[in-house]
């Protein structure tokens, strides 16, 4: 059966969030990655969806959040970055 889950063991079954953790933290060390966690990678990848384009409804699926307003919220400094280069664009094109 299908559970849908990110982390699971090989059987598809639930894993234990310390093993989890555990595992994790031995991968970053072994790539001598400086001390990330997996709140950071949810963070890096909403962030990066939002960088590219990508519509807030949907980012707001993968991340769970019931209401796209709280990831608008929680990214809105995405959004600031991504209006200066909505501006600088549309200058861009008004002035060529």
């Amino acid at each position: 059966m299908y559970k849908d889950l990110i982390f699971c063991t090989f059987q598809g079954d639930f894993k234990d969030p310390r093993n989890i953790l555990r595992e994790f933290n031995r991968l970053t060390k072994d790539a001598k990655l400086p001390g990330i966690t997996i709140c950071n990678l949810r963070h890096l990848h909403a962030t990066q969806l939002m960088i590219n384009g990508v519509n807030p409804k949907v980012v707001q699926e993968r991340l769970g959040h019931l209401r796209v307003a709280v990831t608008l919220d929680l990214y809105s400094h995405v959004n600031e970055d991504l209006q200066v280069d909505t501006a600088l664009r549309f200058e861009q094109e008004f002035l060529s």
